[in-house]
């Protein structure tokens, strides 16, 4: 009941919250949306611990928004294992570098007694929420590897099913604790962004770069130098957004019109309808010849006795193969007497399976030349050391029941079983 609750339940609380939550405080509260940057308060510590923080998450964050929207396109790109290794280590380095600030920031935040003094509870909940949720991150990133691969089977349908409405946790009901663990708070996470500061991810200011250069007037000449000095700087700013925008857009397109030349590439040639069917076929046949495996594991398992053939049916010069208790291969066949002669079938030199043929009394193992008697399974010629096992066996008459003493004028009614136990 609890993983439907926090992979269900939560995920829509979450983005209820997102959306709602964000759309009230533009509305309502515009001017509080911001990150309340502390830095005239202290720039040192700052410095050490926003960068690596702003360049490790940013990073995590683009690498996951890729793993759950385009999964197949991924996934093309880490079925080689090198850009597998790579993704992994990449993806590593920078968590553990967005960790590192985050420790920065938080004891920054901690022991300054100047940034205390503007630090609400929602602060600490928000930086104990994010330190949880990297060092989650690393522990799978290292617990369980190659995150990149598995994750598009999982991960990424269980958040398309979300957003699609459908949702589906069959996919993570199975997952360890620390992967349910890290879903859940970044599901936590996003239901606080609108009561936190981490608001101002949304705050861009997308219409700087495209609004009316502003002039302003002042009457004392230093102070119409500086503004001229600062209106320089901002159309500096201003042309590098919009170049940076510009060659972001440009790449964009770029990867996008080559990316149905990347994934084939990465992916392999394709097969046609023909060889996709002929390997399906291959894949059935190897599928039922297991299952036919197990079947004869498990008969073998949990019967003292199995049926081989009717006396009758078994042949003086051409044996019948079949699979014995250590499941290996045998042969059946008719002895000059009418009774039946049970061999396994395994070669005693190295472990060549013996022909079913008989040949001037002898059965032949190809792969070295070896020739055994037909009568005593004994060596006649070749490097085998050893003649064939016997393979332990009864009769059965009609009516299933053990043949103690044989009647030879009822041999056509008889049955061959093998018994457990070891060939001797």
């Amino acid at each position: 009941m609890h993983d439907y609750f926090l992979f269900i339940g939560l995920p829509y609380v979450a983005l209820f919250s997102l959306i709602a939550g964000t759309v009230y405080r533009f509305n309502s509260k515009k001017f509080s949306i911001s990150s309340l940057s502390s830095q005239f308060l202290e720039k040192e510590k700052l410095l050490w611990g926003s960068v690596p923080w702003h360049i490790g998450i940013i990073t995590i964050l683009g690498g996951h928004i890729v793993a759950f929207t385009m999964p197949s396109f991924l996934q093309a790109l880490v079925s080689n294992v090198k850009i597998l290794y790579t993704f992994e280590a990449l993806g590593l380095t920078f968590a553990l570098f967005a960790f590192c600030g985050l420790i920065i920031l938080f004891v920054r935040r901690l022991r300054n007694a100047r940034i205390q003094a503007v630090t609400s509870n929602m602060d600490l909940v928000i930086l104990s929420l994010l330190t949880i949720q990297i060092l989650l991150g690393i522990l799978i990133a290292s617990l369980y590897r190659w995150g990149a691969s598995w994750s598009t089977h999982t991960l990424a349908p269980y958040i398309q099913s979300i957003f699609s409405f459908r949702p589906d946790i069959t996919y993570i009901t199975n997952m360890p604790f620390v992967v349910k663990a890290h879903i859940a708070v970044a599901w936590l996470i996003i239901l606080l962004i609108p009561f936190s500061r981490l608001i101002h991810v949304f705050a861009l200011p997308l219409e700087y770069l495209f609004r009316l250069p502003q002039i302003v007037v002042w009457n004392s000449r230093r102070q119409e130098e500086s503004v001229i000095t600062a209106q320089i700087e901002s159309e500096s700013r201003r042309f590098f957004l919009k170049a940076a925008f510009g060659i972001t857009s440009g790449l964009i397109l770029f990867i996008t019109g080559i990316a149905d030349k990347i994934i084939p590439f990465f992916r392999g040639p394709e097969l046609s309808k023909g060889e996709k069917g002929e390997l399906l076929k291959q894949k059935l046949q190897k599928m039922k010849a297991t299952i036919k495996q197990k079947e004869l594991e498990t008969e073998r398992l949990t019967k003292d006795f199995i049926y081989i053939s009717d006396l009758k049916n078994l042949k003086t010069d051409e044996g019948i193969y079949f699979i014995d208790y250590q499941m290996k291969p045998a042969l059946a066949f008719k002895g000059d007497n009418g009774l039946p002669i049970l061999y396994s079938a395994k070669c005693t030199h190295l472990g060549c399976t013996v022909t079913n043929k008989v040949k001037e009394g002898a059965l032949l193992c190809p792969c070295h030349v070896s020739h055994f008697n037909i009568k005593t399974g004994d060596v006649i010629d070749g490097p085998a050391p050893k003649p064939l096992p016997k393979v332990k066996h009864i009769l059965m008459d009609a009516n299933n029941h053990i043949v103690v003493n044989i009647d030879k004028s009822k041999l056509d009614e008889y049955k061959v079983y093998i018994v457990k136990g070891e060939n001797t």
